[in-house]
């Protein structure tokens, strides 16, 4: 079984989030897949606060508000048990301290576009790491459309 870490350019694909879903039907068909192989779908906390943000600052306010209802329901349901998707833990003081002692050298990384990266998704590395740790026999991996998070695939170890 695979533990697959969803990355805010799914959940938005998932959700229809206006002008940030241009790869839903392909998403979806994924999204099948994992649910098919019975894979684990971790919902990071950084991707549920940047989705927030992604719904709040796209679209009319009617798509905004569609939007947003789907979501807060969608998360509720995970928060809950009632959704293929959990959520990782909640971010400690002793997590983002770390993070911040990371985060200069991790401004460093590009893409082969020479986009950063971010605290986000520095965050989201760090739920991967974390996984990593913590399921040594399972593959561990981000799913994400952004190639530098997409590379972060880890094969089951012993």
């Amino acid at each position: 079984m695979s533990i697959c870490i969803v990355d805010t350019s799914i959940f938005c694909n998932l959700l229809s989030v206006p002008n940030r879903c241009q790869q839903r039907d392909a998403v979806l068909v994924q999204l099948r897949e994992k649910l098919k192989a019975k894979e684990t779908l971790l919902l990071p906390m950084t991707t549920i606060l940047e989705t927030g943000n992604h719904i709040g600052q796209n679209g009319d306010g009617n798509e905004r508000r569609r939007a947003a209802k789907q979501f807060a329901e969608q998360v509720k349901l995970a928060l809950d048990g009632g959704s293929p998707f959990i959520p990782t833990r909640f971010l400690t003081r002793e997590s983002l301290a770390k993070w911040l002692d990371d985060f200069p050298n991790w401004t460093l990384r590009s893409d082969s576009r020479g986009k950063g990266s971010g605290l986000g998704d520095l965050s989201i590395v760090k739920d991967f790491e974390q996984q990593c740790e913590l399921s040594r026999g399972h593959r561990v991996y981000i799913w994400s459309l952004d190639e530098h998070l997409a590379s972060y695939d880890r094969a089951p170890t012993v």
